[in-house]
């Protein structure tokens, strides 16, 4: 029903900055039915919730270790989610995830209750 195809990784200095894209393709419902976030995983460790945006983009949620410094956003008239990274650190280094699930799905961010994910897009930081 949702397909998700990220964009927007590289490689960057500490203290530098980069934007994600999430280009979502929707079979069922419009995307506004939809969360959108990203998670991400580094090497040798789990995969890690990161930011989620409600259908309508009003509500936002991060992990406390991004908060400050990252920003998730979308475009439901271009069914795009992005996710604005400013003052990365190597520790930021991981593979990022777009996810989606239907709206009213769960009230936790678990990657498992994520039903669509991309392929992921590698980010790494270099000191």
């Amino acid at each position: 029903q949702v397909q998700l195809v990220e964009s927007g990784g590289g490689l960057v200095q500490a203290g530098g900055s980069l934007e994600l894209a999430c280009a979502a393709s929707v079979s069922v419902h419009t995307f506004t039915w939809y969360v959108g976030a990203w998670f991400r995983q580094a090497p040798g460790k789990e995969l890690e919730f990161v930011a989620a945006v409600s259908g309508s983009g009003v509500d936002t949620s991060y992990v406390d270790s991004v908060k400050g410094r990252f920003t998730i956003s979308r475009d439901n008239a271009e069914n795009m989610v992005y996710l604005r990274m400013n003052s990365l650190q190597p520790e930021d280094t991981a593979v990022y995830y777009c996810a989606a699930r239907h709206i009213g799905t769960s009230n936790n961010w678990l990657a498992r209750s994520f039903n669509y994910w991309g392929r992921g897009t590698q980010v790494t930081v270099s000191s």
